[in-house]
């Protein structure tokens, strides 16, 4: 009989998302083949990382080895599953880690997971696919700026957000002069470096693909309406928006939007499941922001798309697991 697996799943860290990562968890562990893997949820907050055991409680891990003593006995985990949004999951942190313990792990490398968390330098990289992009500004904390020469290089309404941050906090959409200067100390509040951004109007969409050693799974486009003025937290994670999976859009529209998101993952260098999102103008695809740590509740876009394409979230899972093992073997 083929040994049960440990499977670390990472959740919490340091960023406004933690709560949401937690309950990414709880469902990320029930998808998991209980045939095939034995799933522990590993706390992490701060230099403060605890495996949560339903039966014996909070259990500290040693991080000189990511292991967990239980009864006397080590536990060694054979993969970790990255399920945290933000810093240290989502920006090469963990990843590091785990390279230096030659630990296998369902994401992108470091280099993959540092480029696509700034926003700024993301969309640098992804210039070459040939994706629309919006006019943007790069500000520092401290540098100085001037209200009137952003809104004339920008227009109205502008995008202001976190540099270095998810996508859910610290976002605002300006609408006049007299709003942008508490967006922008709003977006401060987040992280050390932003983005503003001009507005584009048009229609939300997103996409998911996963790319092993057998193939490339395209995921069916989403159209994303949000109650609110934008797809921001309550739109995600409080159902204040309608996600429509496939996408009511023309075949051509939606074949265009699955390979920019093939081509950025390949740009991009990126592993496991990733979502793009993009906003479409008069048939201009306008590239938004990367997710290599989408959401993984019940309602988020990557399970919707993968029952869209009848597969279940267990063999999607299996198949993530196997393909991290497989690239920690003979990638290296």
């Amino acid at each position: 009989m083929e040994t049960k697996l440990n499977i670390a799943i990472m959740a919490g860290g340091n960023s406004s998302e933690a709560n949401i990562s937690l309950k990414s968890a709880v469902q990320i562990a029930g998808w998991l083949n209980p045939e095939r893997f034995n799933a522990f949820t590993i706390k992490v907050k701060g230099a403060d990382w605890t495996l949560e055991d339903p039966q014996r409680g909070t259990l500290p891990i040693d991080k000189n080895d990511f292991t967990a003593t239980v009864n006397g006995a080590k536990i060694h985990f054979d993969c970790a599953l990255i399920a945290i949004h933000g810093t240290p999951g989502e920006n090469g942190l963990l990843q590091a880690y785990f390279e230096m313990l030659q630990i296998p792990y369902t994401t992108g490398g470091v280099m993959n997971s540092s480029v696509t968390f700034n926003k700024y330098f993301c969309k640098e990289l992804v210039k070459e696919t040939g994706v629309n992009l919006a006019k943007g500004i790069l500000l520092k904390k401290d540098q100085q700026f001037h209200i009137g020469n952003i809104i004339e290089t920008l227009g109205l309404p502008i995008f202001v957000k976190p540099n270095e941050s998810g996508s859910s906090y610290g976002v605002s959409k300006v609408k006049t002069e007299a709003e942008l200067f508490p967006a922008i100390e709003k977006a401060f509040a987040e992280d050390k470096s932003i983005i503003l951004e001009e507005f584009i109007p048009g229609r939300e969409f997103t996409c998911g693909v996963f790319k092993h050693r057998n193939g490339a799974i395209v995921m069916p486009v989403t159209e994303i309406v949000p109650e609110t003025e934008f797809f921001d937290y309550e739109a995600k994670y409080l159902n204040k928006s309608k996600e429509l999976t496939p996408a009511p859009i023309p075949d051509d529209l939606s074949t265009k939007i699955q390979k920019f998101t093939s081509q950025i993952y390949d740009r991009l260098q990126c592993r496991g499941m990733v979502r793009v999102d993009y906003i479409v103008n008069k048939d201009k695809i306008y590239f938004l922001e990367i997710n290599t740590v989408p959401g993984m509740s019940e309602a988020s876009i990557i399970p919707q798309q993968v029952r869209a394409m009848g597969k279940n979230m267990r063999d999607f899972f299996t198949l993530v697991i196997e393909d991290a093992l497989y690239q920690h073997r003979y990638q290296r």
